[in-house]
C-alpha cells in the first residue's frame, strides 16, 4: 500500500537566520553567486541560488539546509522559493560553497558536512576569509573525501580554477578571466564599452576622411569605383 503525503505539508522559504554575519562573508558570497551566474549564463539548464532553502526528503520540511551558494546541472532557471528537490527530477545540487564568519561554529560546519555527505553534493568547498583558509571535498568511491591538494585546484564539474595566495582567494573562469565583483563587473563592461566607441570613431573618422580625398579626386576629374580599397 503506498501512503499519500500530506498537501498540506509546509515547506518555508526561510529559516529565519541571516544570509551573512558581516558584510565580508556577503561580499565573498556574491562573488561567487554571481560569477557562477555568469559562467553558466548561456546554459538554460544551470541553476545556481544563494542562500536558498534546500529540502532534499518530500514529507520532511526539517530536512533542511540553505547552503550559501550551490549549483545544479540538469535544472532549468528561474525563481523558487526553496529547492524541492522531488520537484527538480530528484537531483542534488551538484556543488555547494560555504563562505565561514566568526558565528559559525565546528559544530554546525560538521553537521553541514554530514548533511550534504549524506544526499549526495558531488563538490563541497568552505573558505575562510578571515584565516584566508580554503577547504574542498570531492565524493570519491561514494564519500565526500578531503583535497589534500588545494591550493591550485580546478573544480571537476565546473572547471573553475582556485588559486589560494598568501593573501586571499582568488578564483578563475575556465578561460582564465579572474572572479570579479559586481563594481570591477561593470568598470570592465565601461571599459570595453569606451574601446569599442574608440574604435568606432576611428571607423567614422577614417570612412570621412576617405570621402573627402574621393570628392577631392572627382573634382580633380578623376574617378575612383566604389569597391575600390
Amino acid at each position: 500500500m503506498t501512503l499519500s503525503l500530506d498537501r498540506n505539508i509546509v515547506y518555508p522559504d526561510s529559516d529565519g537566520k541571516p544570509m551573512a554575519d558581516n558584510t565580508r562573508q556577503f561580499r565573498w558570497i556574491v562573488l561567487f553567486k554571481e560569477n557562477l551566474e555568469c559562467l553558466f549564463a548561456d546554459n538554460p539548464n544551470v541553476f545556481v541560488a544563494g542562500d536558498l532553502l534546500w529540502y532534499p526528503v518530500e514529507g520532511s520540511p526539517d530536512i533542511r539546509v540553505a547552503p550559501d551558494v550551490f549549483v545544479v546541472f540538469d535544472r532549468p532557471k528561474g525563481d523558487r522559493g526553496s529547492y524541492q528537490q522531488w520537484k527538480e527530477n530528484n537531483i542534488t545540487p551538484q556543488v555547494v560553497f560555504e563562505i565561514l564568519s566568526p558565528g559559525n561554529t565546528y559544530k554546525e560546519m560538521v553537521k553541514k558536512q554530514q548533511f550534504y555527505d549524506k544526499y549526495g553534493v558531488e563538490e563541497y568547498y568552505i573558505y575562510d576569509p578571515d584565516r584566508n583558509v580554503l577547504t574542498g571535498l570531492e565524493r570519491e568511491n561514494g564519500i565526500l573525501t578531503f583535497i589534500e591538494d588545494i591550493t591550485d585546484w580546478i573544480s571537476p564539474r565546473l572547471g573553475i580554477r582556485f588559486v589560494l595566495t598568501d593573501d586571499t582567494l582568488k578564483v578563475y573562469y575556465p578561460d582564465g578571466q579572474p572572479f570579479l565583483t559586481t563594481i570591477e563587473l561593470t568598470q570592465k563592461a565601461q571599459q570595453e564599452k569606451l574601446r569599442a566607441d574608440q574604435a568606432q570613431l576611428q571607423v567614422n573618422r577614417t570612412q570621412l576622411e576617405n570621402d573627402r580625398l574621393r570628392q577631392l579626386l572627382l573634382q580633380a576629374g578623376i574617378n575612383i569605383p566604389d569597391d575600390y580599397n
